[in-house]
């Protein structure tokens, strides 16, 4: 009896200084995993899609000069991504065609009279769907799209029709110089409002 009750004593005792050391490992393995994300620009890529022809064909560009701000470093991606703004400077379009890119600039741009483009993400839904305001020609609005975020992974996507900033004139100016470039098989010389929009980064992530 003796015998089993010094047993039973050496039993709880074990497991007492195993729940003791089991406690600090799990203090330290969280404390070692306390991360932060940060934003790099040079992981981000913003990236449109016009269409010209009757068919759509889609006609891919970007901008070289893009500013964004929001947080220096937060918790979780989340809300890093959901503190971003951006500025960008629409004479810096490029879409590989330097001719191109000039007749952009100043045909489309110019008319409208926009020099930069700004906005800022305003919210991240848990379905997917995504808020991002874009100011243009002096008009503001919001534009919904999809999301995705898986670790440091974060990707947009979104359609617009540049006719709700009050763009058309910078459309048919466009369409007018462009005539010949953007007459498809059917010999109807087409530009459409409509652009997608698509913009992914990794964020860095730091732990202690």
């Amino acid at each position: 009896m003796k015998n089993f009750t010094y047993r039973l004593a050496v039993g709880f005792l074990g497991l007492f200084i195993v729940s003791a050391c089991s406690g600090e490992t799990t203090n330290e393995k969280e404390e070692k995993a306390a991360c932060t994300y940060s934003f790099d620009q040079s992981a981000s890529t913003l990236e449109w899609t016009a269409y010209k022809f009757t068919d759509k064909t889609p006609v891919k560009g970007s901008f070289n000069e893009i500013q964004f701000d929001g947080l220096n470093s937060a918790e979780n991606t989340k809300d890093l991504i959901q503190s971003l703004s951006f500025t960008i400077q629409t004479s810096s379009v490029e879409t590989q065609n330097e001719e191109r890119n000039g007749k952009i600039v100043k045909l489309f741009f110019g008319t409208i009279g926009t020099a930069q483009i700004t906005g800022k993400v305003k919210s991240l839904g848990a379905d997917g769907k995504a808020i991002v305001s874009i100011a243009m020609n002096n008009i503001t609005k919001d534009v919904k799209g999809e999301y995705t975020l898986d670790g440091e992974q974060f990707s947009f996507t979104s359609s617009i029709d540049v006719l709700d900033w009050s763009a058309a004139k910078g459309i048919e100016e466009l369409n007018t110089a462009c005539k010949d470039l953007h007459k498809g098989k059917d010999g109807v010389s087409k530009l459409w409002s409509e652009v997608g929009l698509s913009f992914t980064t990794t964020v860095v992530k730091s732990c202690k």
